[in-house]
């Protein structure tokens, strides 16, 4: 699995490596305009990410705006809704209403920071990128 870690925060994108790394190769990106180069290139490349953990709060570009620009960039090459980019937001931020809207704009995790590792693998295992264990 192609693996994208987008989080400003370095001890947050060492501990997501440290959960993340045995299920695939990880990439690091410290906001979200590099994320969205990143995820550019990689389509460019034809080798997309197979998964992406966002933070919300990142400076330049925010990660729920990064969120819509990927999942408008997706819409505008024609890539199926099944074969996109898996999304699973991290953050600090624990609000109803901003979770219910990330949902709505394309993201299809959530996690709240700390990281747990059970609950990141829940995720992805319902996200179907890897298995039961």
């Amino acid at each position: 699995m192609k693996i994208l870690i987008a989080d400003d925060n370095y001890a947050s994108r060492k501990l997501l490596k440290a959960y993340l790394e045995p299920h695939g190769e990880c990439t690091f990106a410290h906001d979200g305009g590099e994320t969205l180069q990143l995820v550019t290139a990689a389509l460019d490349a034809g080798e997309p990410f197979d998964l992406l953990c966002l933070d919300i709060m990142m400076p330049e570009l925010d990660g729920s705006e990064a969120l819509k620009r990927i999942r408008a960039l997706e819409m505008e090459r024609n890539i199926e809704k099944e074969k996109r980019l898996k999304v699973i937001m991290v953050t600090a931020l624990d609000d109803r209403k901003e979770i219910i809207r990330l949902f709505n704009d394309g993201c299809e995790g959530y996690l709240i920071k700390p990281i747990d590792a059970g609950k990141l693998n829940r995720v992805l295992v319902q996200l179907g990128l890897i298995a039961d264990s």
